[in-house]
C-alpha cells in the first residue's frame, strides 16, 4: 500500500530557517551553521531523487532546497526528478550499478527490502534525538528494519469519511464531533440517510486490501505474525470485523451503493458529488481536491476518524527519505534531512501534498495554520493514532496482496463467497505461495 496519490494538490511557502535549530524537532530551523564544521573541506553536492509529482509539491520542495543551498554553499543539493512508476526497479538498477542518489525518496513498504539487503545507511545514531522524539512511535517503527532506523518518515495518508452535509441534515442526523466516531455510529448514519433514492455510502473498494488492512487495526486486525520469510498469516474475528461490517451494510442494510464496491475511490466520487450517496470513505488527501472540484453550492464535511474496539488506529505506510549506504557524504545528507523535516518545512510539503506530517510539531503547525478549513481539524486527529503496518515487514505481502487477497475480497464483496470462504481463500492462498 502506498501513501502516494495522483490527485491535484496545493502549494506552500517555505521560510529559510537555522540549521542550528533543526534538531529541536519543533519550530523552524535556519539553513545556516553547517558550513562551520565543513568550511575547510571542498564543497560537496548531494543528489536528491524526488518523486513529488504534483506542481505544488515540486514547488514546495524546490523552495526548501533553494533555501538550503543559499545558506549552505559547502553542501549543495541537486534535485533529480523521478517518477513513482517503476521507481523500485530503477532503484534496484541504481544500487546494483553503484549510481544510487545520496537521498532517496520512496515509501516504507518499498524500502524494507533495500534496507535488508544493505543498500540504505543506518541512521539510528545520526537522526537527532529531538527528531526521533517528534516522530510518532508507530511511524518511527515503520522505518526501523532489523533494529535500525533507515529513513525519515515525511508524509502519511489516512482514510476519512466525507459527508454531504445537506443530506445528513435532511435525514435529521446529528453530525458527530469529538476525537473519533465508532463504526456503529457510521453504520447508523448510513442507515438513516438511505432513503428517497439515496444510499448512505459510496465506497470505492475495487482495490480493497489497503483499506481493510489499514482501517482493520482499529478492530485488532493485523493478519500477520512475524516478519520476513518467517511471517505467518491468521484470519480470525478481528481480521474479519471490517469486511463483515461492509458486507452487512451492503447486503443487510442495503446502505452502500452496490456499484461503488466495484469502483475505485475516484470513480465513486461521481455518486457523492451527484447526491446519490450521503457519505464516501476516501484517502484524507482528497480534502484538497474536493475543495476545488466539488460542485458549486455542494456542502460537505469531514467526519471524525473511524474507531473500532481498539481505537482509531490506522496502519501507516509513510513516504520516506533515506540515504544510500554508498553515499560518500552521508553525514551531510543527514544534516539536510534534519533541515527538510523541520516543522515549518514538513508542514509546507504536507500542505502542498494534502497529507499528514510525520512529526507532531509539523502536525501542530498545520493545525494552527489551517484550523477547520476543508476538514483538516478532523483529518489531523487521525494522525495521532498511526501504527506501523504489520505487512510492511512481510516478504511475500505484495505477491499475496495482488494474487490472493484482492480477488478474494472482491468475491466476498460481490457476495460470491461467505465468511468461511474468505478465510479459506486468504489463508490457503498464502500457504500456496510457498
Amino acid at each position: 500500500m502506498k501513501t502516494v496519490h495522483r490527485m491535484p494538490l496545493i502549494a506552500a511557502a517555505v521560510a529559510v530557517v537555522a540549521l542550528a535549530g533543526c534538531s529541536s524537532g519543533g519550530g523552524s530551523a535556519t539553513a545556516t551553521g553547517s558550513g562551520t564544521a565543513s568550511a575547510a573541506a571542498a564543497p560537496v553536492t548531494l543528489t536528491f531523487q524526488s518523486l513529488s509529482d504534483q506542481p505544488a509539491t515540486i514547488a514546495a520542495t524546490k523552495k526548501i532546497v533553494d533555501s538550503w543551498n543559499a545558506a549552505n554553499p559547502d553542501i549543495q543539493v541537486n534535485v533529480v526528478q523521478a517518477s513513482w512508476d517503476s521507481v523500485n526497479d530503477k532503484l534496484t538498477t541504481q544500487f546494483a550499478g553503484g549510481t544510487a542518489p545520496d537521498i532517496i525518496h520512496d515509501d516504507a513498504a518499498s524500502i524494507v527490502s533495500f534496507a535488508s539487503d544493505g543498500y540504505l545507511a543506518d541512521l539510528t545514531g545520526q537522526m537527532s534525538q529531538a527528531r526521533k522524539d517528534d516522530i510518532g512511535k508507530g511511524l518511527l517503527a515503520s522505518v526501523t528494519v532489523d533494529g535500525k532506523v533507515v529513513a525519515y518518515p515525511t508524509e502519511v495518508q489516512s482514510y476519512m469519511v466525507f459527508a454531504n452535509k445537506t443530506l445528513l441534515d435532511q435525514a435529521g442526523v446529528t453530525i458527530p464531533t469529538g476525537d473519533s466516531m465508532t463504526w456503529d455510529q457510521f453504520r447508523q448514519i448510513a442507515k438513516a440517510t438511505t432513503k428517497n433514492g439515496v444510499a448512505g455510502v459510496g465506497w470505492g473498494l475495487k482495490s480493497p486490501v489497503a483499506t481493510f488492512m489499514t482501517l482493520g487495526l482499529g478492530s485488532g486486525g493485523t493478519y500477520f505474525d512475524g516478519t520476513g520469510t518467517k511471517a505467518t498469516i491468521h484470519v480470525g474475528d478481528n481480521e474479519l470485523a471490517l469486511p463483515k461490517l461492509v458486507h452487512q451494510m451492503a447486503y443487510d442494510d442495503k446502505s452502500i451503493l452496490p456499484v461503488t464496491l466495484t469502483q475505485s475511490g475516484s470513480e465513486a466520487l461521481a455518486a457523492f458529488y451527484g447526491g446519490k450517496v450521503a457519505m464516501t470513505v476516501q484517502g484524507s488527501y482528497l480534502a484538497a481536491s474536493m475543495a476545488k472540484d466539488a460542485p458549486s453550492g455542494f456542502s460537505w464535511v469531514v467526519l471524525p476518524p473511524l474507531a473500532g474496539p481498539d481505537g482509531a488506529a490506522q496502519a501507516a505506510d509513510p513516504q520516506t527519505l533515506s540515504v544510500s549506504a554508498d553515499s560518500k557524504h552521508a553525514a551531510q545528507a543527514v544534516k539536510f534531512l534534519e533541515y527538510f523535516t523541520s516543522s515549518d518545512n514538513l508542514e509546507a510539503v504536507n500542505e502542498a501534498d494534502a497529507l499528514i506530517p510525520a512529526t507532531t510539531s509539523a502536525q501542530q503547525a498545520m493545525a494552527t495554520k489551517l484550523g477547520s478549513q476543508n476538514g483538516w481539524d478532523q483529518i489531523l486527529k487521525s494522525g495521532k493514532d498511526f501504527q506501523s503496518a504489520p505487512f510492511l515487514f512481510v516478504n511475500k505481502y505484495s505477491q499475496w496482496k495482488s494474487t490472493v487477497a484482492t480477488p478474494a475480497f472482491q468475491k466476498y464483496l460481490a457476495n460470491q463467497i461467505d465468511d468461511a470462504g474468505l478465510t479459506d481463500a486468504l489463508t490457503n492462498g498464502w500457504k500456496q505461495l510457498g
